[in-house]
């Protein structure tokens, strides 16, 4: 039997602000998961998401550094209107945009914005013609 995949980890300076903007987007965590060194949220398929602050992964691993960022996740939204005002929220919250929505030639409706570890964040959702 092959391994299966499970779980996307992503290393975190500050539990409590990465987890308020990742919330802004709709993934529920336990009251007080904050406050751990580790969270997680299991999304639609069964894959479970990881954080981990870079203090816990000293912890087992006084050699790990962390690394530039060098990706980040996708959510798709409901509607264009959607992409358009979370993307609105988020950057009025404070957090650096990366590109304004637009109209994608792939079909989408599309925007970036960077989570409080720098990670790049797509905001998406089909346009009215692809649906």
């Amino acid at each position: 039997m092959a391994p299966t995949f499970n779980a996307i980890g992503l290393a975190v300076a500050d539990m409590t602000t990465s987890l308020s903007f990742y919330r802004r987007l709709g993934l529920e965590f336990p009251a007080g998961a904050e406050l751990d060194s580790h969270a997680e949220v299991t999304v639609a398929g069964g894959i479970r998401l990881m954080w981990d602050t870079h203090t816990s992964l000293q912890s087992f691993d006084p050699d790990y550094q962390p690394s530039p960022p060098s990706g980040g996740w996708a959510f798709l939204c409901s509607n264009p209107a959607e992409v358009n005002s979370c993307y609105a929220d988020l950057v009025a919250a404070g957090h650096q945009s990366v590109k304004a929505p637009w109209d994608a030639p792939w079909g989408q409706r599309y925007a970036q914005v960077r989570d409080p570890d720098g990670n790049i964040v797509d905001l998406f959702a089909w346009a009215k013609s692809a649906e």
